[in-house]
């Protein structure tokens, strides 16, 4: 794999930036014009002896604000620079990551064991639905080989949560992680991101490493926020479901295989219209790898009634079986491939399908244990009491991680992810949580909202003035010829008229 350098040094001009990589060896100094961002590969000798240093972890991209362009720099592992409030607000969201190693950057995907593959460098490699860049690096420059060159400064930061450990059963030792990576598009918060868009990209798209992703229904249909504790979706009329929903599904089956999606949500009152939509559209599409499965979380837990998650399981688990896991061994041989995902979804896809995801991923590692060989046959993850505490907080950071980043809170119902019972504190805590999103979301998403769009390049700000000026001139130029053509009662008054429009047009030609 082409190597990324680790450590870098900013030297700073009043016409360039300068960015040495400060690897043992190296001399390459990539060279950042501050006016045109054109970038070049130059040398450390290049450099003016003059400039200001300080040093920095690698570089994000280019970004182009009201005052011109900036440079988006990773200083200490921390995600701030002197920006905007609006890019602050964005980076200093917990759950940036900086992968070091291939495995956190791309998904396990047919191709990625060939020489070619190999030999890309982190950034070429990574999966650009997960790459949280505001402007690639490499549109700046004039080659391939320049582009290929510069990705040894680049980063392909990713976004969500992750968590690797290690344990112990049996006497075996081993690693495990949980890596949650969410989507670049459809970015947003909740009640102003949901559905689809026209590409068939749904909002809160989470990829998880185990077994299954999680993401909103994949319908045209929105639910803004209006004061009401529970704002009713509301589906578009206007609009060819079958077009995005298609779209969505086709991709899906291509990346991952079998679908088999798993509706949370409530099959009675303002989320019905939504379960019925989602179960008519999948009818419709008539994909033999797409099949739907319709589950009210809510009703069959009712009155703590949480053991009742155990039909879910039972009713799918001959087709987790078959979907499989993915397993290549330290050779990089591929043992085992992994033939579908489960998507699972609830309103927000965060309370209801964090603990289905939790209680999927936790029969799936205990597959994978038993063909490793760390349980014995027949043991359960249950019966290894600090391995299944260590699992089930882990999922449960995982679920307040990915919250916090869309609701503004930690998860809903983490109790029972953390202990696997539900309880009255639990509930309490969740009442309370309640209370924090329903403020978040009324008073103060939008602007995190719009920070997310600057952010990502969905919106690019404009200096009004530039156009205000031009608009203002034409005005006073217009009334100024207005009053010579329609003369008032006097001269005098005539005169003091065009003298105001002809010394306003004046000045903003000035």
């Amino acid at each position: 794999m082409a190597s990324t350098y680790s450590s870098f040094n900013l030297r700073t001009t009043q016409e360039k930036f300068y960015i040495e990589a400060c690897d043992e060896g190296s001399e390459e100094v990539l060279a950042v014009d501050r006016v045109s961002t054109e970038m070049t590969l130059t040398v450390k000798r290049d450099v003016p002896a003059g400039a200001d240093s300080r040093p920095i972890c690698g570089l994000m991209g280019t970004i182009r604000l009201v005052a011109g362009n900036y440079l988006v720099v990773i200083t200490k592992r921390r995600r701030q620079q002197d920006f905007h409030v609006q890019i602050n607000n964005v980076l200093h969201t917990d759950g940036f990551y900086l992968p070091r190693t291939t495995t956190d950057a791309h998904s396990a995907a047919p191709g990625q064991h060939q020489p070619e593959f190999q030999e890309m460098s982190l950034l070429e490699r990574a999966d650009q639905r997960f790459v949280w860049k505001r402007t690639s690096a490499e549109n700046s420059l004039h080659s391939q080989a320049q582009a290929t060159a510069v990705h040894k400064f680049v980063f392909p930061v990713i976004h969500g949560f992750i968590d690797m450990r290690s344990s112990c059963i049996n006497g075996k030792v081993f690693e495990w992680s949980i890596i949650s990576r969410r989507s670049c598009f459809r970015a947003g918060v909740r009640y102003y991101v949901r559905g689809i868009d026209s590409e068939g990209h749904p909002a809160n798209y989470l990829q998880g490493f185990f077994c299954s992703d999680q993401r909103l229904h994949p319908l045209f249909w929105s639910q803004r926020p209006n004061l009401k504790y529970k704002p009713k979706p509301q589906i578009s009329k206007t609009v060819n479901h079958l077009d995005g929903f298609q779209r969505h599904f086709d991709s899906q089956v291509i990346l991952y295989g079998k679908q088999v999606i798993l509706n949370l949500i409530n099959q009675k009152g303002s989320e019905k219209p939504l379960e019925l939509a989602f179960d008519k559209m999948v009818a419709d599409l008539g994909n033999g790898m797409v099949k739907y499965i319709a589950f009210d979380f809510h009703k069959e837990c009712s009155r703590m009634r949480w053991h009742r998650l155990q039909i879910l399981l039972d009713m799918v688990a001959e087709m987790q079986d078959e979907l499989g896991y993915f397993l290549v061994d330290a050779d990089g041989k591929v043992l085992l491939h992994q033939d579908g995902t489960f998507r699972s979804n609830c309103m927000d896809c965060l309370d209801r399908t964090n603990v289905i995801q939790s209680m999927l991923a936790q029969r799936a590692l205990q597959s994978q244990l038993r063909k490793m060989g760390v349980l014995h046959v027949g043991q359960q993850i249950e019966e290894q009491v600090a391995f299944g505490k260590m699992f089930k907080n882990a999922w449960a950071d995982n679920a307040d991680a990915c919250a916090k980043q869309y609701a503004g809170t930690g998860a809903l119902k983490t109790d029972f992810t953390r202990t696997g019972k539900r309880t009255h504190w639990g509930l309490v805590m969740d009442g309370w949580n309640s209370m924090i999103r329903y403020y978040k979301n009324n008073f103060s998403d939008g602007y995190r909202q719009d920070s997310i769009d600057l952010f990502l390049g969905n919106y690019a700000p404009k200096d009004w003035k530039f156009l205000t000026l031009p608009i203002v001139m034409v005005v006073a130029f217009s009334m100024c010829i207005i009053c010579l053509l329609m003369a008032g009662e006097t001269w005098t008054e005539t005169l003091a008229y065009v003298l105001f429009w002809g010394s306003a047009s004046k000045e903003k030609l000035d």
